[in-house]
């Protein structure tokens, strides 16, 4: 089966650096994105300088979902004592009519011993922040976490079970990076399900995805929050090879029972080719963030090389049965 690749925007990079500001001089990147009422919103990191690199986060928005409109000034910067170093990675789900952003915190422990933990915040207008506090378990190094954009089914604790169709829960996908081992049965970072009935406290974990292919050896992570479609969640993630080169890959989540993975890609569908993606902060890394869908069309927005965002598209329905029939 012939392999495919998303297609990346001719305008790539979408967002750079502005040389002008005091808080994004230096590099612009990792951008959630949030499709509502025909106008794209986006939130993204932003360093402005290197000496402490702490990064804050900035919103643009667009109809088009190629150009964006950037607020002159950072909508979030660390207030927290858990966000000393940085707030980080943004990842927007609407939940119930109401939007909620998971973002990447660092506090002075974490900067001493680079250990990350996710926050949860929720906001109306995509200026304004209540913070709701860290939602992952201490010392697990949490990051990639992103929420389904609805309540599931809960999953049977004993897989012969049936699913009660009146238990519903919230989910979210996390890869916390110390739990590797015997007693967790995986080698590598990988990706877990979590459950839980309040969206601070996740309760239950389930082992979802971890490394099979050599593209994604070293570890993977959830990208954008899964997208619910007629053959199941659509999650898109990053996987870091032995030679630290991050691509993307792409999985379908069963509609009722997301622990279930129906199909997934063995081969990246994007991967560092270009000049902005190959050279940067950090080199060779293209990492999926946001997504939404457009007149059938799925456009995925990424960071490439910790420097700049850029966009990549590929048809919604050609994706799907490319995954599915991966794994056949």
């Amino acid at each position: 089966m012939k392999t495919i690749h998303l297609e990346r925007n001719k305008n790539n990079p979408i967002l750079t650096p502005k040389k002008s500001s005091w808080w994004e001089s230096q590099a612009v990147f990792n951008c959630a994105i949030l499709y509502t009422d025909t106008r794209i919103h986006m939130l993204y990191r932003a360093i402005g300088e290197y000496e402490n690199y702490i990064s804050r986060i900035g919103y643009a928005s667009g109809t088009d979902g190629i150009t964006f409109d950037r607020y002159d000034e950072p909508v979030m910067v660390p207030e927290e004592s858990y966000e000393k170093y940085g707030i980080e990675d943004p990842r927007l789900v609407e939940i119930d009519h109401q939007i909620y952003l998971s973002y990447v915190t660092l506090s002075g422990y974490v900067r001493e011993n680079p250990e990350a933990s996710t926050a949860l915040a929720t906001t109306s207008d995509f200026r304004n922040y209540v913070r709701l506090g860290i939602i992952t378990s201490k010392g697990s190094d949490n990051k990639d976490v992103v929420l389904f954009p609805e309540k599931v089914n809960a999953i049977p604790q004993n897989s012969n079970k049936k699913l009660d169709n009146k238990t519903t829960t919230y989910l979210f996908l996390h890869r916390p990076t110390s739990w590797v081992g015997p007693k967790f049965g995986v080698a590598k970072p990988s990706i877990w399900l979590g459950e839980g009935n309040a969206l601070t406290k996740f309760e239950r974990h389930t082992l979802l995805m971890q490394p099979e292919q050599d593209w994604e050896q070293l570890k993977i992570g959830a990208g954008p929050p899964p997208l619910k479609t007629r053959a199941g969640w659509l999650l898109l993630y990053h996987g870091k090879d032995s030679a630290a080169v991050y691509r993307t890959g792409a999985a379908v989540l069963d509609l009722n029972d997301p622990s279930k993975v129906l199909g997934r890609t063995k081969k990246p569908i994007l991967e560092p080719t270009e000049p902005y993606e190959k050279n940067g902060d950090v080199n060779n890394v293209v990492f999926p963030t946001g997504i939404c869908v457009i007149d059938n069309k799925l456009f995925v927005y990424y960071g490439a090389a910790d420097k700049v965002c850029c966009l990549a598209t590929i048809e919604l329905e050609t994706l799907l049965d490319y995954i599915l029939a991966d794994n056949r």
